[in-house]
């Protein structure tokens, strides 16, 4: 019988419903990763603002993150284990750079073990929630 299917999902915090405490729920998952702390904002990178992270060059800039090659080793660990997850589900900001890269990034690794993955993204088509800062030092940046 073949192993089940791990369901990887991107997401937006941004783009979330909130609960009762006013913050935003994730999608349902057996492990939810935060990486909005963990790995710098890609947005920095201009060059990438208007793809997503299933593009190569947002995978790689993604990847060129600090700490996100040790992110992806322990979520392959992670989904290996030998109770397996169901679903893992990875979040930032708002859900088109770095969870869509790593989602990305993380499912050949697990197809490399022979365990098949389905992929869901759910804010990776939705427009950047930040604009790119006004070319006038002084006006605010467009949110």
């Amino acid at each position: 019988m073949p192993p089940t299917p791990i369901e990887l999902t991107s997401f937006g915090y941004l783009h979330q419903p909130t609960g009762t405490d006013g913050q935003p729920v994730p999608p349902t998952a057996d492990r939810i990763e935060d990486v909005r702390e963990r790995l710098r904002d890609p947005a920095a990178a201009r060059n990438i603002l208007d793809l997503d992270g299933r593009h190569p060059d947002v995978q790689a800039v993604v990847l060129a993150t600090p700490g996100a090659p040790e992110l992806l080793d322990n979520l392959t660990a992670y989904a290996l284990l030998p109770a397996g997850p169901h679903r893992i589900a990875i979040g930032c900001a708002g859900g088109k750079h770095r969870a869509c890269a790593l989602v990305e990034l993380l499912a050949p690794r697990i197809l490399g073990h022979g365990v098949p993955v389905t992929i869901r993204h759910l804010h990776a088509h939705l427009p950047r929630v930040l604009e790119t800062p006004a070319t006038n030092p002084e006006q605010e940046p467009t949110r």
